[in-house]
């Protein structure tokens, strides 16, 4: 009999890598005969199964204050401290609610015991874990030590009790092996490394129908050539680089998209981008509307696109991040079998590049000599297919539902004792 899990965030709604993942996991656990239910500030699931609870979201206006407070400055105010309290205590009524309402044996924490962008959050999770004795697997993408703005703050001590806590019931996985090294080391806590995945057992079908109104609505000419960079607008992306990219080939008729809004998180950074695009004669593109999860249960805006709508109309991916914690946009292009630019950042060199994938490697800047092998590539229709053929099945060996299926059978086991 399957379990009842539930998935606690808080949001499940963009094209991020936390919602897209936490979609991954559901699917392959309902495949296992496991029922998933949803709770956080937005929901994008279905809402038979899902609890919204809007205080719940990084964005509400009480958490943005906290934010504010908590963090850049080192004494912390008697009011600071008792807005902590009085938001842990309801969001942990919230909790309490979701876990009888739906009979959750399990929870599955999707970055809110990592990353403190939401503290009370953070803080009511830990309370709920530890009073319940509740089985959670605590699914950490990023870390407030790896983030310039946690630096300096006046809420250590949460900080120490919830992000991640150390508690009997909770089985931590990391998305990197760098990443497992210093939660030994700073916390004292082991972990899982469960790498992100895809189902490389079955390969996209796009729907040209959808092609063909995606180009309409980018006013593109059905033959344009595409380079496309699958990400946010901030600044860790590098896409100074891509822009850069697409000047060099300019002379070839290629065109920059940037799938992401431009300015909806960093708008200083994107309008350096189009003033950048200016400078190199290159035709930029945000994508300026909603980009959708694939794994959304809900009905989506009108003008919204699914990911998977963009990618077969690339004939070049930009990857050229500074830092990632894994690298979903990694996984996707080679899903979908298109040649990929991705710089060396460090998670890629240790966990990545070892396993001999065959990419357009940047290391820190974009040189003549990357640019001359992107030509090659881009103009040989014989070395491009062998390239995303070699890499799909070295995806599929190392990244694929099954390895995911294995790891988290493995962990239930680790609960219940007994194979899943």
């Amino acid at each position: 009999m399957g379990t009842h899990i539930g998935f606690v965030s808080t949001r499940f709604t963009a094209a991020d890598g936390v919602t897209m993942e936490a979609g991954k996991w559901a699917e392959v656990l309902h495949e296992c005969g496991h029922e998933c239910f949803w709770w956080g500030g937005e929901v994008h699931k279905d809402p038979s199964r899902s609890m919204v609870v809007p205080e719940a979201h990084f964005l509400h206006p009480e958490n943005r204050w906290i934010q504010a407070e908590a963090f850049g400055r080192e004494i912390r105010s008697p009011e600071l401290t008792q807005r902590i309290h009085d938001y842990r205590a309801l969001l942990k009524e919230r909790l309490c609610d979701f876990l009888e309402t739906f009979d959750i044996g399990l929870l599955v924490v999707e970055n809110a015991l990592a990353t403190p962008l939401h503290i009370p959050l953070g803080l009511a999770l830990t309370e709920v874990i530890a009073e319940r004795k509740l089985p959670t697997i605590a699914h950490h993408h990023e870390f407030s030590w790896e983030q310039s703005r946690c630096s300096v703050n006046c809420v250590r001590d949460f900080l120490s009790m919830a992000f991640p806590p150390a508690l009997p019931t909770i089985q931590h996985v990391v998305i990197s092996s760098a990443a497992h090294e210093d939660l030994a080391h700073r916390r004292g806590v082991s972990s899982f490394v469960i790498p992100n995945v895809l189902d490389f057992d079955h390969p996209p079908e796009p729907d040209p129908e959808k092609g063909r109104a995606l180009r309409r609505q980018l006013g593109l000419d059905p033959e344009a050539k595409l380079i496309v960079q699958p990400t946010r607008v901030i600044r860790r992306k590098g896409i100074e680089h891509a822009v850069e990219i697409a000047g060099a080939l300019k002379d070839l008729g290629y065109r920059l998209l940037i799938t992401h809004q431009a300015g909806e998180v960093d708008p200083e950074y994107a309008s350096w981008l189009q003033n950048q695009a200016r400078q190199h004669g290159v035709s930029l593109t945000f994508l300026g509307t909603h980009v959708v999860d694939p794994w959304v249960e809900t009905a989506p805006p009108e003008d919204a696109v699914a990911l998977w709508d963009i990618y077969p109309h690339a004939d070049l991916i930009t990857y050229p991040s500074l830092y990632e914690g894994f690298g979903n946009a990694f996984l996707e292009a080679i899903y979908f079998r298109k040649p990929l630019v991705v710089n060396r950042y460090a998670n890629f060199v240790r966990d990545i590049e070892p396993l001999g994938f065959n990419l357009l490697i940047m290391d820190g800047y974009v040189s003549r000599r990357l640019v001359a092998r992107i030509r090659d590539v881009l103009q040989s229709e014989e070395q491009r297919r062998a390239m995303v053929e070699h890499n799909y099945r070295l995806a599929h060996r190392h990244f694929s539902y099954g390895v995911l299926r294995r790891c988290l059978s493995f962990l239930l086991m680790n609960f219940f004792g007994m194979e899943t």
